[in-house]
C-alpha cells in the first residue's frame, strides 16, 4: 500500500478545492480587471 495514504492531510475532495481556487482566482482577476476599467472610465 501507498504510504502516503496512511496519513492524509486533508479529507476533502480534490474537485471541491481545484473548483474553489478557480472561482477565487477568476474573482481576482475580475476585480483587478474591473478596477482598471475604473480608473480607465474615471480619467477620461
Amino acid at each position: 500500500m501507498n504510504e502516503f495514504k496512511n496519513d492524509i492531510q486533508s479529507k476533502t475532495n480534490d474537485v471541491i478545492d481545484s473548483g474553489l481556487g478557480f472561482v477565487f482566482s477568476f474573482v481576482f482577476f475580475f476585480v483587478i480587471f474591473f478596477i482598471g476599467v475604473l480608473f480607465s472610465f474615471l480619467g477620461q
